[in-house]
């Protein structure tokens, strides 16, 4: 059996939080933001602090959801990893999104750039912890 630890856990939430800053910021930030409709003044009037530190916490919870899944099944390693991240994000978490996103007519453009960033984060953090635990 796995024992989970902050040793597993801790680098999956760092990677999904620093893959997060590259998606929405230099990668897709300019094309998430108008999806969004969001003018510059109104990113920078958020309280940034607040939004990266529940982030993280969100991510680190992700984290320890998908650990606790690899533990449960006893599934380790690189392809069972990016398996289980994967299911988790295209069975779970997508269509979920998908569902509000559609009952709240948001463009498509935008689901697309947000279910990526999910299904990446998860894959990557699978794939991570399939490494580690």
């Amino acid at each position: 059996m796995i024992h989970l630890g902050a040793w597993a856990i801790l680098p999956a939430a760092i990677l999904g939080f620093l893959v997060g800053g590259f998606w929405y910021g230099p990668l897709l930030g300019k094309a998430w933001q108008a999806a969004r409709g969001l003018s510059d003044a109104q990113l920078n009037s958020a309280n940034m602090a607040l939004i990266f530190g529940l982030t993280f916490l969100l991510n680190l919870f992700s984290a320890a959801a998908l650990a606790h899944v690899m533990d449960f099944t006893g599934l380790t390693g690189l392809h069972y990893g990016v398996m289980i991240g994967g299911v988790a994000a295209l069975g779970f978490i997508i269509p979920a999104m998908g569902v509000n996103y559609l009952f709240a007519r948001l463009p498509l453009k935008l689901f697309l750039i947000d279910a990526g960033y999910w299904l990446v984060i998860y894959v990557l953090m699978g794939a991570l912890l399939g490494l580690i635990l």
